[in-house]
């Protein structure tokens, strides 16, 4: 070859490279215009949910108090004995007097077991009169298996009879049962009942996933007792309470201006005292001390005025009893963290928040419960590892940008702050029946007012909390939250069972 040939070969080799590398870039610089082109429809369609989620699940101030207003409507109408009313208003058999609801002067040792949701609590508490009070308590949470939530009523009581027979043969020398006597117990059982005296009530329905249908319409006492025997237990059931009336009988032993409980756990209730004149169904005798305790049952309020989303709706009609507990369904424990699992599903299928293909563990229904979603949202790191790992952990996604770990917290926030402040507005209202949410029109000075609060959402998610209370100060107006006092009542409904147990003891006479 020549080399004038040889020359040419070299340039036209060159002018092909070079053609070759202004190609290569201009498809890298295609493919990363795709790229952030995706990116950036991806980040729109990330803002489009989270917008429509933020607006789905907006309480302004306004919608709360309506929201309060309905609240009290409805609780007027369970008073008068109203079968459609949506806040049933069951009457307690306790009067707010000895021997109903504590003269503090009880002494003894008493049992209590604490039914409430997927775990019971036993309990054994020695009293000892006016000036020792609670001289020592002991107990024991157990897990019910999810299958004795859908079994029989012989199965799930012969489970929580065991468990407190075992319980029962633990007892230490600390705790005394004088000679001869039996031992008596005080059961909250924190499902709607049809109470019939202190120590007997029919099952009206089940809550909180259980599904035990030969159960409904039976004495839960009778089938705890039969239970109890079979155990071969020596041991009388004396009281039978719903774990709100239990709160705020332990409440009001500590704290006589305690005027309501509300529980803010797996599920949600309240409870208060009422004057027995404002109860036009009750028909009975009127309680020494004019006062009565009403279980609201409020979990099965429901309203037009209640934010429903898309997710509210499809969790409610997949849920065991469609239809009912919607106010539960919007605040408690038992729902926020399957809440939370339908917003990022929909960011997964909507807008590939984990990448192209959806994670298969996110499809699961409760897969994320509500303690994992209050570690994500207290997660206070930089890098928010916690959210990170939980995301690893439960969803199954390995690695998650900063930015998908920042998205998760905030529909952890916006599901929270909904809930906390739908709370607040169901608090608010049953103060407003009491009258204690404006000042006194004669001028004389706001009585101080008490509301006992128990549950693990209430006492552990702590940003729910605060975000409770901040919406109830907010709802009251500075003058009347002055005198309105928030309190945590750590397992009071388990010792207020126990009171009242020893209130309605077999030997109370003889004492």
């Amino acid at each position: 070859m020549g080399k004038a040939a040889a020359v040419g070969t070299a340039v036209v080799v060159a002018a092909a490279v070079g053609v070759a590398v202004v190609l290569a870039r201009r498809r890298r610089r295609r493919d990363l215009e795709l790229v952030e082109g995706a990116a950036a429809e991806r980040k729109r369609k990330v803002a489009a949910v989270i917008e429509d989620v933020e607006h789905a699940l907006s309480t302004p101030t306004a919608l709360l108090r309506g929201i309060s207003d309905a609240m009290v409507t409805e609780m007027e109408r369970g008073l008068r004995g109203d079968g459609h009313a949506m806040v049933k208003m069951l009457i307690t058999y306790v009067d707010t007097s000895p021997p109903g609801f504590s003269d503090r002067n009880e002494q003894g040792l008493f049992y209590a077991l604490d039914l409430g949701g997927t775990n019971f609590r036993v309990l054994r508490v020695q009293l000892g009169g006016k000036e020792k009070r609670v001289v020592q308590q002991q107990y024991e949470e157990v897990s019910i298996p999810p299958h004795l939530m859908v079994g029989t009523s012989m199965e799930l009581f012969d489970f929580i009879a065991s468990a407190l027979s075992k319980f029962v043969d633990t007892e230490g020398d600390d705790f005394h049962l004088p000679e001869g006597r039996q031992r008596e117990l005080g059961f909250t059982f924190s499902f709607p009942v049809s109470q019939t005296s202190i120590s007997s009530g029919t099952l009206i329905k089940w809550t909180k996933g259980f599904s035990i249908n030969d159960a409904v319409g039976e004495d839960v006492v009778s089938e705890l007792g039969k239970a109890m025997e079979r155990q071969g237990l020596d041991m009388k059931i004396t009281a039978l309470v719903n774990d709100t009336v239990g709160t705020l009988a332990g409440g009001r032993y500590a704290d006589n201006s305690v005027v309501a409980a509300i529980i803010l756990g797996t599920g949600t209730n309240a409870a208060y005292v009422e004057n027995a004149n404002a109860i036009p169904k009750w028909t009975g005798l009127l309680p020494r001390s004019g006062n009565m305790v009403i279980n609201t049952e409020w979990g099965s309020f429901k309203s037009d005025k209640l934010p429903l989303s898309e997710f509210d709706k499809a969790m409610d009609f997949e849920s065991l009893n469609p239809g009912e507990q919607i106010y539960e369904k919007l605040i408690s424990g038992m729902y926020l963290g399957e809440i939370v699992r339908r917003i990022l599903l929909k960011l997964a299928h909507d807008a590939a928040l984990f990448g192209d293909v959806v994670p298969s563990k996110l499809e699961q229904p409760f897969v994320l419960r509500t303690p994992d979603m209050s570690a994500m949202h207290h997660d206070s790191s930089h890098d928010l590892k916690t959210v990170g790992a939980k995301l690893k952990d439960i969803v199954g996604v390995p690695d998650t940008s900063l930015e998908v770990r920042y998205i998760t917290s905030h529909i952890c926030d916006i599901v929270a702050e909904r809930a906390a402040r739908l709370a607040a507005a169901g608090i608010y209202g049953v103060l407003k029946k009491l009258g204690r949410d404006k000042m006194p029109k004669d001028g004389s000075k706001m009585p101080r007012t008490v509301i006992a609060l128990d549950g693990g959402l209430y006492e552990h998610y702590k940003k729910f909390s605060s975000c409770l209370e901040s919406t109830l100060t907010d709802l009251l107006g500075d003058d009347v939250s002055s005198s309105v006092v928030t309190k945590l009542a750590n397992d009071g409904s388990g010792i207020g069972a126990a009171l009242l147990a020893a209130s309605h003891s077999q030997y109370a006479e003889i004492d």
